[in-house]
């Protein structure tokens, strides 16, 4: 990997997007101190305690959201629309169209993501300003001033998180990588020393759970390795295809395969299901819960918040089965067995000891659904990693979880053969001219 990014930087063309890439994220990082008016950053630091979901929200965004800063929202509310417009896209034939249209139905449904994620981050917006609200961690509530105060707050909120989407976009044009990848990882990346500072800090008020902390930092780097291993890890289906003769010249007869990722969903089915996972907390935030419960509408209230809690157990058991049926949704618009099979009909081609047709869907299907399984797995225990470390050693507060070392790997990994695709087109270029 770092023999890769060594001759990308003799590359001067591939320099300049690297130095292009970092200046983006250094602009990110900067938009993550620059504070909001207003707000008491030190009220407000009782809402993230290590542990629980707007922690691992603050993660994402950098520490930009414990600090009440112009990039809170970080790049949640594209997300969020993202995922929503990819949804859509299969149930609504209009976006279904644009989809298949290209390039230029790309662009179309890129300015929709916009559109939905910018009333997605109003939304987010308001809802953090009335969390500051009940948090009293605002400077003016009432009157006129009130008024003003939740204008300049929400519209400062929502507009870093419409910059944010710009500055990804900029590193997609003419950067190295995926824009909104390379701000998520440069978010989660920068939490790391302070999640491991935190951690010993913790661990000084319990001497006894010094001798937890090794064992920790050794799971995490057998959780990078067995990632790097499962995204790498693949199933090839053999293919062969049949020989003809053109005049007196022989085509085809080769064999080669069609390989299958176990982890051919990466990061999405984790972040499908943490959307959903996160309404009850968005809930709370509008109308939180009553102190002593009275009515049976304040306890049903205060229990189905409590039932989805971070630290209830459920929550890790449903987070689980969530992204197990999100895994298979995502694999199943991914690939489409019948249309493989017909490909390789009309190429000639067919899996050794299976006929062409329905047979050979049926086959790819089988695999599929046991590569998924695997994949869907892989996927549950990463994303209930911190879960279980938390209840098993709550005296650390530990914030970095398995998820967020996903993103990271995977975004590196990503970066690096894009480096190395780019590297070999220069150098196929050079020698055809």
């Amino acid at each position: 990997m770092l023999k890769t990014f060594i001759n990308a930087w003799k590359v001067p063309e591939l320099r300049n997007k690297i130095l292009y890439t970092l200046l983006i994220i250094l602009i990110f990082r900067i938009g993550c101190h620059v504070p909001v008016p207003f707000i008491d950053p030190a009220a407000i630091a009782d809402m993230f305690k290590e542990g629980n979901f707007l922690s691992y929200m603050n993660t994402l965004s950098g520490g930009a959201l414990s600090q009440g800063t112009l990039f809170s929202l970080a790049i949640q509310p594209y997300i969020n629309a993202s995922i929503i417009v990819q949804l859509l896209t299969y149930a609504l034939p209009p976006l279904e169209n644009l989809q298949k249209e290209g390039e230029s139905g790309r662009k179309k449904l890129q300015k929709i993501s916009n559109f939905v994620a910018l009333a997605i981050a109003l939304i987010m917006s308001y809802a953090y300003y009335l969390t500051l609200k009940n948090q009293h961690a605002l400077q003016y509530t009432g009157g006129f001033q009130g008024i003003f105060t939740a204008a300049v707050i929400i519209l400062a909120f929502t507009a870093g998180a419409s910059l944010v989407v710009w500055l990804g976009n900029r590193v997609n044009e003419k950067g190295i990588g995926n824009g909104i990848s390379m701000i998520l990882f440069a978010g989660i990346v920068s939490r790391g020393p302070t999640a491991i500072m935190n951690m010993f800090v913790n661990a000084s008020t319990n001497k006894a759970m010094y001798i937890a902390i090794p064992f920790i930092l050794v799971m995490f780097v057998l959780m990078i390795g067995f990632i790097v291993f499962m995204n790498e890890s693949e199933r090839r289906i053999p293919v062969q295809y049949a020989k003809r003769v053109v005049g007196r010249k022989q085509y085809g007869g080769q064999s080669t395969h069609i390989p299958i990722k176990i982890a051919m969903s990466g990061v999405m089915p984790i972040i499908f299901a943490m959307a959903i996972m996160s309404l009850p907390s968005t809930i709370e935030m509008f109308k939180p819960v009553a102190a002593n419960p009275q009515t049976f509408g304040e306890k049903f209230y205060a229990g189905f918040i409590n039932f989805f809690s971070y630290n209830s157990p459920w929550y890790a058991v449903i987070y689980f089965v969530l992204i197990i049926a999100f895994n298979y949704f995502y694999v199943s618009m991914q690939y489409n067995p019948i249309e493989i099979a017909n490909n390789l009909r009309q190429s000639n081609g067919g899996i050794p000891g299976i006929r062409p047709g329905k047979p050979t869907s049926d086959y790819i299907q089988r695999i599929l659904n046991k590569i998924t399984l695997v994949g869907a797995f892989f996927l549950g225990v990463i994303a209930i990693f911190p879960i279980i470390t938390n209840m098993a050693f709550p005296q650390l507060g530990i914030a970095m979880g398995g998820t967020s070392i996903l993103i990271v790997v995977s975004v590196v990994l990503e970066t690096v053969r894009t480096l190395e695709s780019q590297m070999m087109m220069r150098h196929h270029k050079g020698f055809l001219e």
